[in-house]
């Protein structure tokens, strides 16, 4: 229920609080007053777009805030869990408000904290139902007409539509998933063919780490092994002597015995000694050790273009690979990996024709369910509807709700749609309603249907004069339907007609004072004499009319 609603300077109105009760609540006032304004207002309370020039003229921004009832059980719905979470803990009441800045900025408040506009739409959507007076053209669309059918079926119906939407999607995931497959499996060849040639390709060369560091040097020895040979050669010969020359070999030696002869005549020579000793002996092992290294090397041509084809191999593979050993060891690696699953799809594909084929089934039998409860709320939901176009000055009308089979098979709302048919008179024949309703009769079958679907007790139902373009007896006829459908629930109308207003439990009249600059508009409850007044008013007479006053009195009394 809406307890509250507040408004600060939208449209004409500066500020206004209205305090709204149980049952029927109805707001009147003269045309252009600017009864609208409550629909302005909840519909910036439903998340709605902030229209144009909404805000008085040279007020900074306008304010609404609505103070609703926290239904039950709602903070146990996990869809508007994170919304509520916003509440203070153990709050009884949802606070929503909405600012709107001159320039057209809006901003959104749950509890009294930031929120978003979408949070605002999804409580408000769930808060409040509103039926405008050209709300009714949604009746002649299929979905909408399908929506309600499911809605008055109530949560079990609600239960089966939610098992088909979830199969239904489930299904065609999975036949996507299985044609995207088979689609691949041409592409999937050509890729097994190009990974296992690239993996045979590593796996054929043995790569190790570390092995290209060790082929440059060995090639670089190969390369340049002659000239390595002849200056070991020479070294030798230098150190060793030859024919022609002693050598340094032989003049240390002759230098050690030349020490020698004088050993002892002086310690500060001993250390020298030593040394030149100690030379002799490491240029001889110096000599051996290249004769041994001149021996051991030889130009191999054979070797060398074998580690120059070796390494010409790994630089190829690792410029196609990454540029390293450890990223040609990586593709190897994701090459098995892929390899394994595009030879496991034949696997992959059984399992989704398997499923496919169950859920196909699974689906079949939850249209089935679905499309059963939709004939049986058809049936009663007509029926009802029907019983109180009667009540509504429509006698002899029917509605007929006509359950077709698609002829594209089962869709994202089920296996059929829907179509509403009215016999708006004994004897004529039935046609779409889209196609026989006037706006009158629109709106009649609109109100017949207000409150039938499940969550409509916990909504509050909001009528923007709907009662348009009808009067008399079927003026009376409307606001006794709406005083029926508020027994069960709270609802707010928006009307013209004084035999509407007279059904009120709760009655707001709005003044427009146009002297004032700019024109100004207020909002009070009105009761007792008041009310007379504005029910007279209504009825289109003066306040001399003692006739006009008595049957405003009648009207107001004809309730009790």
């Amino acid at each position: 229920m809406l307890r509250e609603l507040r408004i600060e300077n939208l449209l004409l109105i500066e500020r206004a609080e209205l305090l709204f009760g149980e049952g029927l609540n109805v707001l009147t006032g003269e045309t252009g007053a600017g009864k609208t304004v409550l629909a302005h207002s909840l519909d910036l309370l439903m998340g709605g777009k902030a229209k144009r020039g909404i805000v008085r003229p040279g007020a900074p921004e306008a304010w609404v805030e609505g103070v609703f009832d926290l239904p039950v059980g709602w903070r146990d719905d996990p869809l508007l869990a994170e919304a509520l979470d916003r509440l203070p803990a153990g709050s009884e009441e949802i606070v929503l408000g909405r600012r709107v800045s001159s320039g057209g900025r809006t901003s959104a408040f749950l509890g009294g904290r930031a929120a978003t506009a979408a949070d605002l739409g999804r409580l408000g959507g769930r808060l409040i139902a509103f039926y405008g007076q050209h709300e009714h053209r949604r009746l002649t669309i299929g979905s909408a007409q399908l929506a309600m059918v499911d809605g008055a079926g109530g949560d079990p119906q609600r239960d089966r539509l939610d098992r088909y939407q979830q199969l239904y999607e489930q299904h065609r995931t999975a036949g996507r998933k299985l044609q995207s497959l088979l689609e691949r499996d041409r592409a999937r060849e050509r890729d097994l063919d190009l990974l296992r040639f690239e993996l045979d390709e590593i796996d054929a060369a043995r790569l190790e780490s570390g092995e290209r560091d060790g082929l440059d040097a060995e090639r670089e020895r190969l390369r340049h092994a002659e000239g390595l040979s002849e200056a070991a050669a020479l070294a030798g010969a230098c150190i060793a002597g030859d024919g022609e020359s002693e050598g340094a070999r032989g003049q240390l030696a002759r230098a050690s015995q030349a020490l020698a002869s004088v050993t002892g005549f002086d310690r500060a020579l001993d250390p020298l000694i030593d040394r030149v000793e100690s030379l002799s002996l490491e240029l001889e092992d110096a000599g051996v050790d290249l004769a041994r290294y001149r021996d051991g090397i030889e130009a191999d041509p054979d070797r060398l273009a074998e580690v120059e084809q070796r390494l010409e191999l790994i630089d190829r593979l690792q410029r196609k690979h990454g540029g390293t050993f450890e990223a040609v060891m990586a593709h190897a690696d994701r090459c098995r990996s892929e390899i394994e699953s595009l030879e496991h799809s034949e696997d992959r594909e059984r399992e989704l024709r398997e499923a496919v084929e169950r859920l196909g089934t699974e689906r079949a039998e939850a249209a089935a369910e679905l499309s059963a409860g939709r004939r049986e709320a058809a049936q009663g939901l007509a029926s009802d509807v029907t019983g109180d176009l009667e009540a509504l000055a429509m006698p002899g009308a029917a509605l007929t709700i006509e359950l077709v089979e698609r002829d594209d098979g089962p869709g994202p709302g089920g296996a059929e749609s829907v179509e509403f048919m009215l016999t708006p008179n004994p004897g004529m024949e039935k046609m779409p309603l889209r196609d026989t309703a006037s706006g009158g009769e629109l709106s009649r079958v609109m109100l017949a249907l207000a409150g039938r679907e499940t969550g409509d007790r916990d909504r509050v139902l909001v009528f923007d004069e709907i009662d348009a373009g009808i009067g008399g007896n079927t003026a009376a006829a409307v606001g006794e339907r709406l005083h029926e459908v508020a027994g069960s629930g709270q609802v707010i109308a928006i009307t013209h007609l004084a035999q509407v207003a007279s059904r009120a439990d709760h009655h707001f009249a709005i003044d427009k004072d146009s002297g004032a600059e700019p024109a100004t508009a207020t909002v009070s409850a009105i009761s007792g004499e008041d009310r007379i007044a504005e029910i007279r008013r209504m009825l289109g007479a003066d306040g001399e009319s003692e006739a006009a006053t008595t049957h405003a009195r009648e009207l107001v009394g004809s309730r009790r």
